[in-house]
């Protein structure tokens, strides 16, 4: 067995001996991710096959570090110096529970297991309670990137103790994803707070591809494009301001042809989509902290209709197909309305995202700073985009809490957001489907809205249930209205 000396360091970073459960495509990749840093890494999973393949391919590939197969839990435990650092990466719940119940009885005071997998934020607060009871440490740590990005440099959002965080610092932000020289891998704060702040990640990932798939909906079947002209359209959109990671894959999504017969991949994808949770989870827990959350809500709601095949063909039967493409519209300015349009929902999402994430940070005293979750998302992740720097400058240089008010962003919007009201009357008024970018609008248009109708909302809860209302004329007094005589 390797044997790291505490003073072996490499580009200021400590040199550590480590534990990984869970060797799977996630656990596999980020192993060797840590064996290239030149780490040590003692292994634990139930296929003695993906430990044996891990190990191979760090040895094929001649990695500075060293993959340790363990045959079991105790064999495991014993391999790694004191104060033990085990990460854990399995799925979340109840795997995830019978990973740390076999883990505790082998396990010192000192201790810690870092859970990196896709957990619930309050399951994660379990934890830390739990475990710090009887003298474990816990963090809880979302990753994202997926296996590309485990294996090159996923974004980590940590949460727990400072002290915890301490532990695994080094090599975390040592395998973790750059932007120029920075990791994209910090500590946020106590308790379950970086699993939130994947959680709402990955909310915002949720709007971003549900608005890619209406521009792609209305391109195909607003315009008549094919799906290869949707592809160009999508790479040239990457070369400016939607620059991003998931709009350079639906490019390279759009132009893929499918091997077996030749067509448009798009052509041959069940439109069935699919989800894990998290997105769900994040349109929950805005509605508790009473924070917006639509186009993370429509999100949601498109991929659960989108998974009643039957229902929906039986629909289509019934009122008819989807509208036929406008034969008369001008596609090159279509387009450049739809990119602009696209540009302003996109900016809504991550506006409502930030929302969720300062409510959660005055709830739960978490006290998150938005700048450095901003400068994490900037690579590695699903959603990095050009946006991300901004965002990040907003937060740094400026008191402003709600991004949109921002200057930089505030002009954004007065520059794009008319495209967004063309998109959606197009849209809507032809039959189409486009759930995010209504809800992108209506968010706006609420928003910027100084006079709302909560009046007549206050005056139908007060004539039903004397709730009270406040009167415009002598704010903070609490009166009822003159409804029952």
């Amino acid at each position: 067995m390797a044997k790291i000396r505490p003073k072996d360091k490499r580009d200021g970073y400590l040199m550590a001996h480590i534990g990984l459960i869970g060797i799977g495509v996630m656990g596999g990749a980020f192993a060797l991710n840590l064996a290239e840093k030149g780490h040590t890494v003692s292994l634990l999973d139930r296929s003695s096959e993906k430990m044996a393949e891990a190990v191979g391919e760090a040895k094929s590939e001649g990695l500075p570090g060293e993959l340790i197969a363990c045959a079991d839990a105790e064999v495991f435990v014993q391999s790694l110096p004191k104060p033990r650092s085990i990460l854990v990466l399995v799925p979340s719940g109840g795997p995830l529970d019978s990973v740390i119940g076999m883990l505790k009885p082998l396990l010192d005071k000192g201790d810690l297991i870092a859970d990196l997998g896709n957990s619930n934020y309050t399951d994660t607060e379990r934890r830390v309670a739990e475990l710090e009871d009887t003298g474990l440490m816990f963090l809880g740590m979302g990753i994202s990137g997926g296996a590309e990005g485990a294996r090159h440099g996923p974004a980590i959002m940590a949460g727990g103790s400072k002290e915890s965080w301490a532990r695994v610092k080094a090599p975390l932000q040592d395998s973790s994803a750059k932007f120029g020289d920075d990791p994209c891998c910090d500590w946020f704060g106590p308790g379950g707070s970086g699993h939130f702040i994947k959680m709402l990640h990955n909310g915002i990932e949720y709007a971003d591809m549900q608005l890619i798939a209406e521009s792609y909906g209305l391109m195909a079947n607003g315009f008549g494009m094919t799906p290869k002209e949707i592809g160009v359209v999508f790479k040239e959109w990457n070369k400016g301001p939607l620059d991003s990671y998931l709009m350079e894959i639906a490019a390279e999504v759009a132009l893929a042809e499918d091997p077996k017969t030749g067509k448009a991949m798009l052509d041959i994808i069940l439109d069935k989509a699919g989800q894990k949770g998290t997105g769900r989870w994040s349109v929950i827990e805005a509605l508790h902290l009473g924070a917006p959350a639509s186009l993370m809500a429509a999100a949601v709601e498109a991929r659960n209709i989108s998974a009643d095949v039957d229902t929906r063909l039986e629909m289509e039967a019934a009122f008819g197909p989807s509208p036929e493409p406008v034969s008369d519209v001008d596609k090159a300015e279509a387009i450049k309305t739809l990119e602009s349009a696209m540009i302003a929902g996109k900016i809504c999402s991550y506006a409502q995202g930030f929302e969720v994430l300062q409510k959660a940070s005055d709830q739960f005293e978490w006290d998150l700073d938005m700048a450095a979750i901003s400068r994490v998302w900037r690579a590695g992740c699903i959603i990095r985009s050009v946006f991300l720097d901004e965002i990040s400058d907003v937060f740094d240089n400026t008191d402003e809490r709600h991004l949109i008010l921002a200057p930089v962003f505030k002009k954004h919007m007065q520059t794009h957001a008319p495209a967004l009201q063309a998109v959606a009357t197009f849209g809507l008024g032809n039959g189409h489907a486009i759930p995010a970018f209504a809800a992108a609008l209506n968010y706006h248009n609420m928003r910027r809205t100084g006079r709302s109708t909560a009046n007549m909302i206050q005056g139908l809860r007060d004539y039903f249930g004397a709730h009270t209302f406040e009167r415009l004329d002598n704010p903070g007094e609490k009166v009822n209205g003159p409804w029952h005589g």
